[in-house]
């Protein structure tokens, strides 16, 4: 299901629409798209701060529009450069909650020119939905996206 996406995701990058514009329509897709995608948003790397800040996003609205390097998944993704999949948020010691009927988390990093700007942060009201298939294809829309992202 997720690779009849892909020339979705293509087609939106490559329109000729503003960068925030296909990063909303992406999240768009993906959670419409997506049964287990409740909330889809970007986070990106806050200037020289060692911050993220909120991006565009789709889902219910959230207070964590500042997140500092290190704090909770995104924040950690954003230091390790890793994918980090949260099986059940609830185990986790180090997690912001952003709605009580969110049970999984799943967090690719987005880079460009091997540098970490950002990320896909998805979260899931169903426990342990996130597999590797999900894994690939978020590592696909972010190398798609940095094609279009400047540094």
């Amino acid at each position: 299901m997720l690779d009849s996406l892909r020339p979705k995701i293509k087609s939106i990058i490559h329109s000729n629409q503003e960068k925030d514009t296909k990063l909303q329509e992406i999240c768009n897709l993906l959670q419409e798209s997506v049964p287990h995608y409740d909330w889809v948003g970007f986070y990106f790397r806050n200037g020289d701060k060692e911050e993220l800040k909120l991006g565009p996003y789709t889902g219910e609205p959230t207070d964590h529009t500042i997140i500092p390097f290190g704090k909770g998944i995104c924040g950690q993704v954003a230091v390790s450069n890793e994918n980090f999949v949260v099986p059940d948020v609830q185990a986790q010691d180090n997690y912001i909650a952003c709605s009580l009927t969110v049970k999984s988390e799943i967090v690719v990093p987005l880079f460009v020119n091997g540098e970490n700007i950002g990320q896909i942060d998805i979260d899931s009201n169903t426990p342990d939905p996130f597999t590797k298939e999900d894994e690939r294809f978020l590592e696909f829309v972010n190398e798609e996206l940095a094609k279009i992202m400047e540094h």
